[in-house]
C-alpha cells in the first residue's frame, strides 16, 4: 500500500510542478508569456501525469480488493514484482496517452491569434485557438479520454463492488471498522480526483463554462495534490488526534 502511496505522492508532486511554477512567475512578472515549445512540453507531462495517476489510483483499488478479499493471498498475490509491474504499466500507458494527445495538438496549425484563455496548455483552449480543422483530434482526444475513464472507473467499482460484497460478510463491528480504514483513504481520493475532473471538463452555459473549467483547473492541478496527503495521513492516530484537536478550538 505505501509503495502506491508513494507512487501517488511522487505523481501529484509533479502533476504541480509542471503547471504551478510557471503560473507564479506569470503572476510575478505580470507576462502571461508561452512559447510553443514549452506549451507543448507543459501539455504533455501534464496529460502524462494525469493519465498515469488514473491508473495508479485503479492499481490501489485492486490491491485493497486483495488486501480485503483474499488477505492469506495478499503477499504472494501482491508480490513486489507484481506492484513494480503495475506500477511500471502505468507509467507506460500515461506516457503513451501523452503522445497522443501532444501529437494531435502539434500537427495542428495556429494562425495570428495567439492568445489562450487559460492559465495553462491544455486540450481544450489549445483546441479553440487552432485555425485548423479539429473535429478528427477532438474526436481522438475524446476516445483516449474516455478510454481511461471507463477503464479504470469500470475496475474501481467492480474491485470496491467484491469488496462491499464481502464485507457484508463480517458481522464484527471490527472487521467493518477495518475494512474501512482500510478503504477510506482511497475512496476519498478516488472521489476528489475523479470529481473535480469531471467540474473541470463539464460544460454548462457557453458564458460560465470558460470561467468555470479555469477555476476547477485550479482545484484539479493545485488543490487535489495538495489534499492527497492529508487524506492518507489522517489513518495515523496523532493526526487524527492533532485534527480533532484543531477543529474543537475552531468551534469553540
Amino acid at each position: 500500500m505505501y509503495f502506491f502511496i508513494f507512487n501517488l505522492s511522487f505523481i501529484d508532486l509533479c502533476h504541480s510542478l509542471v503547471i504551478t511554477p510557471k503560473m507564479l512567475m506569470n503572476f510575478v512578472s505580470e507576462q502571461n508569456i508561452i512559447s510553443f515549445t514549452e506549451c507543448m512540453t507543459q501539455l504533455f507531462f501534464f496529460c502524462f501525469f494525469v493519465h498515469s495517476e488514473c491508473y495508479v489510483l485503479t492499481a490501489m483499488a485492486y490491491d485493497r480488493y486483495v488486501a480485503i478479499c483474499k488477505p492469506l493471498l495478499y503477499t504472494v498475490t501482491m508480490s513486489p514484482q507484481v506492484c513494480s509491474l503495475l506500477m511500471f504499466g502505468s507509467y507506460v500507458m500515461g506516457f503513451a496517452g501523452a503522445m497522443i494527445h501532444t501529437g494531435d495538438m502539434v500537427r495542428l496549425s495556429f494562425c495570428d491569434l495567439n492568445t489562450i484563455n487559460h492559465y495553462m496548455c491544455d486540450i481544450f483552449p489549445l483546441l479553440q485557438l487552432s485555425c485548423s480543422n479539429t473535429f478528427a483530434s477532438e474526436l481522438v482526444d475524446s476516445i483516449v479520454v474516455s478510454t481511461v475513464v471507463i477503464i479504470s472507473s469500470f475496475i474501481i467499482f467492480i474491485s470496491y463492488a467484491l469488496i462491499l460484497s464481502s464485507v457484508l460478510h463480517v458481522s464484527s463491528a471490527q472487521g467493518w471498522s477495518k475494512a474501512f480504514s482500510t478503504c477510506g483513504s482511497h475512496i476519498v481520493t478516488v472521489g476528489v480526483f475523479y470529481g473535480s475532473g469531471l467540474f473541470t471538463h463539464l460544460k454548462t452555459s457557453p458564458a460560465g463554462s470558460v470561467g468555470q473549467g479555469k477555476f476547477f483547473s485550479v482545484f484539479y492541478t493545485n488543490i487535489v495534490p495538495m489534499l492527497n496527503p492529508l487524506i492518507y495521513s489522517l489513518r495515523n492516530k496523532d493526526v487524527k488526534c492533532a485534527l480533532k484537536k484543531t477543529l474543537k478550538r475552531i468551534a469553540n
